[in-house]
């Protein structure tokens, strides 16, 4: 199970659109600006949405790894490689 690895294509491809829209806020942020204040003016905005994609990539790649995992996962498959399709007897 610790092999399953994240598809970081498949990622990049979900994340484009919030990619897009963080670049788009912080420039907006900084175009935004009165003259002589840009750092004063944009710095919080643009922290805060670094801060949202930052927080969104994090968690989309940690349910990738879980999507990994779980794909990788045959709950029908025995420890031996056997595979049954009995639960079990109930022990008394």
């Amino acid at each position: 199970m610790g092999s399953s690895k994240v598809d970081r294509e498949g990622l990049k491809a979900t994340l484009q659109a919030e990619f897009e829209a963080t670049l788009n806020a912080v420039v907006d942020s900084i175009d935004n600006a009165r003259d002589g204040a840009w750092i004063e003016d944009s710095e919080g905005l643009s922290r805060q949405a670094l801060d949202r994609f930052r927080q969104q990539v994090y968690e989309a790649a940690l349910q990738a790894k879980i999507n990994a995992v779980e794909a990788a996962f045959s709950p029908s498959e025995e420890r031996d490689g056997s595979s049954s399709t009995e639960q079990g007897t109930p022990t008394t």
